[in-house]
């Protein structure tokens, strides 16, 4: 019958469509993110003569993140982190931690992450593998990730946009920053909080709704 002879030739050219290279690329294309600096900062950790926990905080981190949330296993992240901004609440403090017998940020003002492979745990859960290079030095980190959002951005331009916290420990010594031993400790808590925003035009049709489970936004405050 002339119908099922065209349903047929239908089926078959989306088919021969399905298998084209150009299909191929499409289907293996991972979408590119790039790194929100406003949203972005790193939080570190440590002890301060056993009494305390220094807290310090480092903002204005660069980078890209290729990511597709169905195979975390493809995901692919490049981070420079200016170690120079790095602030711990008090001149003399920042000056310290930032002169060469500790971070060194003149002689060495970045810290660069690259990842070389993800576990998923779960939906919204992995373990990134990487290289980190701090004061010229390079070691492999892991860090304990969560995907908190993936969504169109509620606010114009309504870029698609990720976010992620992130956790890991560091031995300061493998990076060689030896200095102070009997004021500072040697373990280092990091905690990351980070947004990147997809850098194709984002779909204007697409609910601005998140596609993970998230509470509900705080009130606008009162002027």
């Amino acid at each position: 019958m002339p119908g099922s002879s065209a349903r047929r030739l239908l089926l078959s050219s989306l088919f021969l469509l399905a298998l084209s290279p150009a299909a191929a690329r499409a289907r293996d294309a991972l979408a590119e993110y790039r790194l929100d600096p406003v949203h972005t900062r790193v939080m570190f950790a440590i002890s301060h003569a056993g009494f305390s926990r220094a807290l310090g905080t480092v903002s204005g981190s660069t980078g890209t993140l290729t990511f597709d949330p169905d195979d975390w296993t493809r995901a692919k992240v490049d981070v420079r982190v200016p170690v120079g901004r790095a602030d711990l609440g008090d001149a003399d403090w920042n000056k310290a931690t930032l002169a060469k017998s500790l971070l060194d940020a003149e002689g060495h003002p970045e810290a660069r992450f690259v990842s070389t492979r993800v576990e998923p745990v779960d939906a919204t859960h992995a373990r990134v593998h990487g290289d980190l290079t701090l004061r010229g030095v390079t070691h492999e980190v892991v860090l304990d990730v969560v995907l908190n959002a993936a969504k169109r951005h509620p606010m114009p331009p309504f870029r698609r946009t990720v976010g992620f916290s992130a956790t890991t420990m560091l031995s300061r010594a493998d990076f060689g920053i030896t200095a102070w031993k009997s004021v500072i400790g040697d373990e280092v808590e990091l905690r990351i909080e980070a947004e990147a925003t997809y850098d194709g035009k984002a779909d204007a049709d697409a609910p601005a709704t998140d596609t993970l489970p998230s509470p509900s936004p705080p009130p606008e405050p009162t002027p």
